[in-house]
């Protein structure tokens, strides 16, 4: 179906004036989206300002104090700890399976909140995404509790293959030797860094510090992927999408600067040191905001600091040595998790982002999730391509707690309910979703999503 040339128009009157959302008109434009730094805390002070949870934990339209249950949360209390003065209803229907879960709200209400909810999706019991929830809930049941945990073995493999191949970059004098280690640890770094977003989707656990190998910060990254992009995927609303701009624009504006056309040039000048960079935003907080550390900063930021110390000890080269060889492979796995993550599901013409034209400004949020994504022919049905290229991708955004070796078996009944609710699940190829993220970043007129 064609584009819609008034709806173009308002659409672009509104990105510019920026006011609102432009494809939910109903929305408020993002606080603090376009400004400072762009990271996870900036996001939650921004989101905290426009939810009206009025400092406590608002769940639809209502308003919860979780304070005396923080500590008790089975999640781990880092989960509300992060969200308190905002709306975490799209996260507590996606990460919650028990019905149990919602008679237990009862308990901690507060009062009706007084605004209402700035998001535009809904969760209708005859709805798709609580319909198919019910039915997942019945197939969990049927999952043998000692299944082989093919994702913890690949997990794991990756790790210590990371450390030692990046010893022995240092350690072995053949050249031959340290080219392969090099290759080998850089690969590795990044799969590592892929796989065990797994989980932190979960509740506490020690494979998510894994993510921190990267010099990144997997608390972080719960904010900007688990509470932002999965959320609210390709809506102003997700960070994964703000944080790239002004160097990559994936959503369709107009006034996109003349270099997007070197967008890909771009990626992979950034991309080698997104790592760092991300690093040094964190770090530099401590002096933009005095109680960062206190609030946000955690022990474990330091943990991608400690695999050069490991390369220097267990090699017996000299530190500088040492050193110089694991920026090497940080920037080099750096270069491939970017590669891998932009390339992964969200960007191509024909997925949904923030400009588009949707059917219902109030739509399904199963629905909403199944067009902000596109699934690969060549990733689905290996669990060690889905472990270390995001695969899996429509159900894990679905149900993001659900470890990747479960989601196989959930095919069946995820594809009955999208033939039942008419839901856009597609798949394509990895070749496909490159071509479309390049064509997304010089793309400037909104469309009309096929029906």
């Amino acid at each position: 179906m064609p584009p819609n040339t008034e709806y173009l128009e308002i659409a672009h009157q509104r990105a510019a004036e920026k006011k609102t959302h432009v494809s939910f008109p109903q929305l408020k434009y993002p606080s603090l989206r376009d400004e400072g730094l762009r990271d996870p805390v900036q996001w939650l002070t921004g989101k905290a300002m426009d939810d009206g949870a009025e400092g406590l934990w608002r769940i639809h339209n209502a308003i919860y104090d979780f304070e005396s249950f923080v500590d008790n949360h089975p999640g781990g209390s880092e989960w509300l700890e992060l969200t308190k003065g905002t709306d975490i209803t799209e996260a507590f229907e996606s990460h919650h399976f028990n019905p149990v879960v919602e008679k237990m709200l009862e308990k901690y209400y507060v009062k009706d909140a007084k605004t209402p909810r700035n998001s535009p999706f809904t969760f209708h019991e005859d709805g798709f995404y609580k319909s198919l929830k019910r039915a997942v809930r019945e197939e969990l049941k049927k999952v043998p509790k000692d299944r082989p945990k093919y994702c913890d073995r690949i997990m794991d493999g990756l790790f210590f293959t990371c450390l030692i191949t990046a010893a022995l970059t240092c350690w072995s004098k053949n050249y031959w030797v340290v080219m392969a280690s090099y290759l080998v640890s850089s690969l590795t770094l990044a799969w590592s860094v892929v796989a065990s977003h797994n989980y932190i989707h979960k509740k506490t656990n020690w494979r998510m510090y894994i993510f921190n190998l990267g010099l990144w910060s997997y608390r972080d990254f719960r904010v900007s992927h688990a509470l932002s992009h999965h959320l609210y995927p390709n809506t102003l609303m997700d960070l994964e999408i703000s944080a790239f701009e002004p160097i990559v624009f994936w959503n369709p504006r107009r006034d996109k600067p003349f270099y997007v056309y070197l967008s890909f040039l771009i990626e992979c000048l950034f991309f080698p040191f997104a790592f760092i960079v991300n690093f040094l935003k964190r770090f530099s907080r401590n002096f933009i905001q005095k109680d960062f550390f206190k609030k946000h900063y955690r022990w474990h930021d330091v943990i991608g600091l400690l695999l050069p110390v490991w390369m220097w000890v267990a090699s017996g080269c000299t530190f500088y040595e040492a050193f110089v060889n694991w920026l090497w492979i940080n920037c080099t796995g750096s270069f491939i998790f970017f590669l891998i993550g932009s390339n992964a599901a969200h960007h191509h013409p024909k997925i949904f982002k923030d400009g588009d034209q949707v059917r219902t400004e109030t739509p399904d949020w199963g629905m909403h999730e199944l067009e902000a994504v596109m699934d690969r022919t060549d990733i689905n049905g290996n669990i060690f391509k889905v472990m270390t290229f995001f695969g899996d991708h429509a159900l894990h955004h679905l149900f993001p707690t659900l470890d990747h070796d479960v989601l196989p078996r959930l095919y069946p009944v995820f594809l009955e309910h999208c033939e039942k609710f008419k839901a856009n699940f597609r798949m394509t190829s990895s070749f496909d979703l490159f071509i479309g993220q390049i064509k997304m970043a010089v793309k400037k007129d909104v469309s009309l999503l096929d029906e």
